[in-house]
């Protein structure tokens, strides 16, 4: 675990077994699959490598395979859940409280406004719109869980 990285506090967290169901969708020993706590738009998913990592070139092959399984497997999940017409895959690691590689999966649905399409999808996040509740992310946690198992 890194001080100062809320990612790994939260992985801690998980390993602790002290995490709510949204917050541990899918865990592998490489990866955790998770909900954004921060969003307005019901299945953005966060893929979360469970080492501290701070560049994608830093994944082990192995980790890397991994990646790509889940990323496919998140997308045609949510696809099947939240019937996104497609998934945004977005990568930074640059926020300061989260500067650990992870991926954002985040459903592009047919319906969503212009403005929020793209890059403007971050206006989901953080926004002053409703956030996703507990108890919606939880129930979307059980939907998606047996589609990542397979």
């Amino acid at each position: 675990m890194t001080r100062g990285c809320k990612t790994c506090e939260l992985i801690s967290r998980r390993d602790n077994g002290n995490a709510p169901p949204w917050d541990e969708i899918l865990r592998t020993p490489l990866w955790d699959v998770v909900h954004n706590y921060e969003t307005a738009l019901p299945g953005w998913l966060v893929l979360v490598v469970r080492r501290h990592l701070s560049a994608v070139d830093e994944l082990t092959e192995e980790e890397a395979l991994e990646l790509g399984s889940l990323l496919r497997k998140s997308s045609k999940a949510l696809k099947e859940v939240v019937g996104c017409e497609k998934t945004y895959v977005i990568q930074f690691a640059e926020h300061p409280e989260h500067p650990h590689v992870h991926f954002h999966v985040v459903p592009r649905m047919a319906d969503m406004p212009e403005a929020y399409r793209s890059t403007g999808v971050f206006g989901y996040s953080g926004s002053g719109e409703a956030q996703v509740s507990e108890a919606e992310m939880n129930a979307l946690a059980a939907r998606l869980r047996p589609l990542l198992t397979v």
